[in-house]
């Protein structure tokens, strides 16, 4: 018998807390500074990753006490929808909110977590920390 994963099975706000934490791919990408022009309400991402993360694993050095350290860290909750453009596309949880399905990359289908890294989706070998960024104008990215 084929059954299907949770994350055809389930929406969002149904996910088991396990389910949850299971989504995230580890990529760091949430975790880049972003830029958003006043003018416009532009998003503009940099390679300034968040003092926390550990940019070589791509995973926070104390994601439970991460708000303590970093106030405005961006708490992801299962309604995600006045978070999404803080997102990259490429986000698993972002990609569930849109009714889409993961990629083959993704660690909950590939069923290792090395294909993100594989498939250029991890920040392991362009972003910096916060601790040794300068102006983050001068690290803004084009793509994300």
């Amino acid at each position: 018998m084929n059954q299907k994963p949770f994350w055809k099975q389930k929406k969002l706000h149904q996910f088991s807390e396990q389910e949850w934490e299971s989504v995230c791919d580890g990529c760091g990408r949430c975790c880049l500074h972003k830029l958003e022009d006043s003018d416009t309400g532009e998003l503009h991402f940099t390679r300034i990753a968040c003092r926390l993360l550990d940019v070589d694993t791509c995973r926070c050095n104390n994601y439970a006490e991460r708000f303590s350290f970093v106030p405005d860290c961006i708490a992801l909750k299962h309604d995600l929808y006045n978070t999404l453009k803080w997102l990259p596309s490429s986000c698993a949880y972002r990609l569930l909110a849109e009714g889409k399905d993961l990629p083959d990359w993704h660690p909950l289908v590939s069923g290792d977590q090395q294909t993100v890294a594989i498939a250029g989706i991890s920040i392991r070998n362009f972003a910096v920390s916060e601790d040794n960024a300068g102006d983050p104008i001068g690290y803004i990215i084009d793509d994300l």
